[in-house]
């Protein structure tokens, strides 16, 4: 069973991993372990302090490397005790590696992972290269802390967990996971305010139905995220349908002109 262990200095900020949604079925179902720690809980002052000023002078505060230490020691035992060889230490940082569908795939190979959520202005320096297997950033911008990146990570590794998705297909089919966006999705009723769902999708026709979503997901791609698509690489039907696709799309525009 997968394990995950997050340290945070706000616990329960992950109950919406744990409580809510397909993660919180998983979880009821025992498909993945979670345990939170606080670092808080391992330091002895008064203040129950975690953090301090930087060295060398500047705003904000820095998380101290020795409670935050002493967290993933507990975190790797508690995973080793539940069969984890080998847990890995990933700090979630806006300098890691971009979380890509790429990066999902490969880290769903790890039996255990002890996420790090960062505050303040960071993480003292020498715990990240003692300690951290690697950083990972949700995207080139910075939240408040590490929380809402730990659970998106957690929440698309979970995803990936056989018997998670009430539909197996589902994981499949999403967006990015075959390298292109998903296709445009229609349900009840079949005309609404004037916007009929496309008679393909209705015909019976599976055929005709795959044919025309792979051609929507290739198409949209193309509009929205070119960066995805490599026409050099595509194969001779897909370069057919997506050409297929741009003659309907500036008819369509020539149409509403």
């Amino acid at each position: 069973m997968k394990q995950f262990d997050v340290i945070t200095i706000f616990p329960a900020m992950l109950d919406a991993i744990a409580d809510h949604g397909i993660t919180g079925r998983a979880l009821d179902e025992k498909r993945f372990g979670l345990k939170v720690w606080d670092p808080r809980d391992f330091v002895w002052d008064n203040y129950r302090r975690v953090d301090d000023r930087p060295y060398g002078g500047g705003p904000g505060m820095v998380m101290m490397a020795e409670p935050l230490q002493q967290c993933i020691d507990v975190a790797k035992q508690r995973q080793r005790d539940a069969g984890v060889a080998e847990p890995k230490v990933i700090l979630m940082s806006p300098q890691g590696e971009r979380l890509t569908e790429a990066l999902v795939r490969e880290l769903s190979n790890e039996e255990g992972l002890v996420l790090i959520a960062g505050r303040y202005e960071g993480v003292d320096e020498r715990l990240v290269r003692r300690s951290v297997d690697r950083e990972v950033s949700i995207g080139d911008y910075v939240t408040s802390g590490g929380e809402l990146p730990a659970m998106v990570l957690i929440d698309c590794l979970v995803r990936r967990i056989p018997g998670s998705l009430n539909d197996a297909e589902s994981a499949a089919q999403d967006s990015f996971s075959a390298g292109l966006l998903d296709w445009p999705h229609y349900t009840r009723p079949e005309d609404w305010q004037g916007a009929a769902v496309p008679e393909v999708l209705l015909s019976g026709n599976h055929a005709a139905i795959a044919r025309w979503r792979r051609k929507q997901a290739l198409g949209r791609t193309w509009d929205r995220r070119p960066d995805l698509i490599d026409e050099s690489k595509l194969a001779r039907e897909d370069r057919q349908l997506l050409e297929e696709y741009r003659r309907e799309r500036q008819a369509q525009e020539q149409q509403q002109q």
